[in-house]
């Protein structure tokens, strides 16, 4: 497998960890303003939708991470998908920390890798890695 490849397979895993701890921090942030009786940050059906979104994501994005080694087509178009959500997402975080006026370099680093990353899937590696089929499992060569 070549080292782009895994670069943007571990870019993934990673934002799949993100997307996992972030519907958590959700929950458990509207849970905590209730308890203490404040506003919550969204009415809890839409927390909830929110938070299973994006654990959705994330058992997806990890599939792919999984499934990667047998070079399978959709999974490298469901990685491009992926990997365009979250780089977006990262770009916009930045342009937002700038106008907030405390610009964030490290939304703005992880942009640029997750624009790598994408640029590796979606390229002539990612083209070669996953339209080739793999090596003949014992099973089907005896």
């Amino acid at each position: 497998m070549p080292g782009s490849v895994i670069l943007a397979l571990v870019m993934v895993a990673g934002h799949a960890v993100g997307h996992v701890l972030g519907g958590w921090a959700l929950v458990e942030e509207n849970r905590s303003k209730q308890d203490h009786g404040q506003d919550l940050l969204l009415p809890w059906a839409l927390a909830w939708f929110v938070a299973l979104f994006l654990w959705a994501v994330a058992a997806l994005q990890v599939s792919c991470v999984v499934l990667a080694r047998k070079r399978r087509p959709w999974v490298r178009v469901v990685l491009i998908v992926c990997l365009s959500f979250v780089a977006l997402s990262m770009v916009i975080a930045f342009l937002g920390s700038l106008v907030g006026g405390a610009p964030s370099l490290p939304a703005f680093g992880i942009a640029c890798l997750d624009v790598a990353a994408l640029w590796m899937v979606s390229g002539e590696k990612g083209r070669d890695w996953f339209s080739a089929r793999g090596p003949a499992s014992e099973a089907t060569t005896s």
